[in-house]
């Protein structure tokens, strides 16, 4: 049971450089995106990150529609200025 995950709308990061992207299908996926060591952490929206993260782990312990922290990780990736597929090609 310890490998149960929290599916969300899958996604695509760009958190590997410009064009470069990886896939999250989980609340656990946007979590370990957000721990990463290629996350721009604090450098540029600290709040947003830090709300992306408590609303990742809230979804984890089902507090929270996963959906609720797809968005919040979205709206981080985007302070951080990544982007993020296919969110952005509705832009």
């Amino acid at each position: 049971m310890d490998n149960l995950q929290t599916p969300i709308r899958p996604l695509q990061v760009e958190i590997d450089g410009v064009a470069k992207y990886r896939q999250a299908r989980s609340v656990e996926d946007l979590a370990a995106f957000l721990l990463s060591e290629e996350w721009p952490h604090l450098e540029n929206d600290p709040a947003a990150f830090h709300h992306a993260l408590a609303t990742s782990m809230d979804a984890m312990q089902l507090y929270l529609d996963p959906e609720v922290a797809r968005q919040a990780f979205v709206e981080a990736a985007h302070a951080s200025r990544m982007h993020i597929l296919p969110d952005d090609t509705a832009e």
